[in-house]
């Protein structure tokens, strides 16, 4: 079977706007996308001509980065399965995935509007090559498309027109290529440590991985998702007054935010690894530290907040006799669309009202904990 003997060799087709301008639409038609392919064809043949001998897919949809790296390469898979089902020999060896009615013939092939304002648009493309074909090939795309994988004057005057745009750049890159401007670009941004969690759970999925963030938060990939170090945990350990210790929390969670939005871009799970018990929902994490004790006032919810950052945490306490606080639970939201729904949370756990006493602050006890206060908030 053609499934059995052909390998999947992917590629992907990068196209800058000039800033400021961005494709009015993110996918072509069907007929759009088979006379892109046919020019496509001619480029890569011009650069390696063995991809006569194999089988050139693409799919007629503009992807951002993080959509097409993600575990399993769900973009690639599809098209490679749906471009594996077309009898060999048809289209002169040449497929092309395009929208029909508004839709792609697959969920996965169809682009986010969440993700179309990145600096850069990428049409997945791929390459089923025979197997005693597909090694030498693979060699020869590493090495001539980073060097000089400039699409021809056609194709990128054929897009230009057809997406209504200029182009600073239109080259090819092997998935590989891809892969490593991602990685320099996270680097870029002091976002190495998550680039090694991602690489990991993209490249080798079974292997397990740690890192430590640029603030020092201990974070590990395992079994498809990423724990990360409690925020409390991280401040338990910090040292310097209070005032150090609330700044530099807010910064810890500040940093949490750009890790979870980068891991929910690509579909990465973020957890804690709290040995306490913990919840993870969209946009929020949430971890148990004591039990309701008897003796005590019913649970209330407080905000921790930083200038900037809103709400950095919600802790649900206790207050007692003799001026304590006890601390129950501590919830992160991560996105702000995620407070209502944490609160919510808490409120249905707990048997009270979703009411949030602001404190203004990020508010430690003499232990550099986060706390609440001792009394009652007017």
């Amino acid at each position: 079977m053609e499934a059995q003997t052909l390998l999947a060799l992917p590629i992907v087709l990068a196209l800058e706007p000039v800033a400021g301008e961005a494709p009015a639409r993110m996918t072509l038609s069907r007929d759009e996308a088979a006379e892109l392919a046919e020019l496509i064809a001619v480029d890569l043949h011009t650069l390696v001509p063995q991809v006569s001998e194999a089988r050139l897919a693409l799919a007629g949809a503009l992807f951002d980065q993080v959509e097409l790296l993600r575990p399993g390469f769900p973009v690639w898979a599809t098209l490679d399965e749906l471009a594996r089902r077309v009898p060999r020999g048809q289209l002169d060896n040449v497929v092309a995935f395009g929208s029909h009615d508004g839709h792609m013939p697959a969920q996965p092939l169809e682009p986010s509007p969440i993700f179309a304002d990145g600096p850069m648009r990428l049409l997945p493309l791929s390459l089923l090559a025979p197997a005693a074909l597909a090694e030498e090939l693979s060699e020869l795309l590493e090495i001539h498309l980073v060097g000089r994988g400039e699409a021809g004057t056609l194709t990128a005057d054929w897009l230009m027109r057809t997406l209504g745009i200029r182009l600073e750049h239109v080259r090819y890159l092997s998935r590989n290529d891809l892969l490593a401007l991602t990685c320099v670009q996270y680097e870029h941004v002091n976002l190495a440590p998550l680039w090694t969690l991602l690489e990991a759970a993209l490249l080798a999925p079974q292997r397990a991985e740690s890192s430590m963030s640029a603030r020092g938060l201990s974070l590990h990939y395992a079994d498809g998702k990423v724990l990360t170090q409690s925020p409390a945990q991280w401040l338990a350990a910090q040292t310097g007054d209070v005032t150090q210790r609330a700044h530099a929390f807010a910064g810890i969670v500040f940093e949490l935010r750009q890790y979870a939005a980068l891991l929910d871009a690509h579909q990465l799970p973020l957890r804690l690894q709290s040995a306490a018990q913990t919840e993870a929902e969209a946009g929020y994490l949430l971890e148990t530290v004591a039990a309701v004790a008897p003796g005590y006032e019913p649970p209330a919810l407080f905000a921790h907040e930083a200038p900037g950052l809103g709400v950095v945490a919600i802790t649900v306490a206790q207050r007692g006799e003799g001026g304590t606080a006890r601390a129950l639970a501590h919830g992160y939201p991560l996105q702000p669309q995620a407070l209502g729904p944490l609160l919510a949370r808490l409120a249905d756990r707990y048997g009270i009202a979703a009411e949030l006493h602001a404190l203004g602050r990020v508010m430690l006890d003499d232990r550099g904990q986060l706390s609440a206060p001792v009394t009652a908030l007017h």
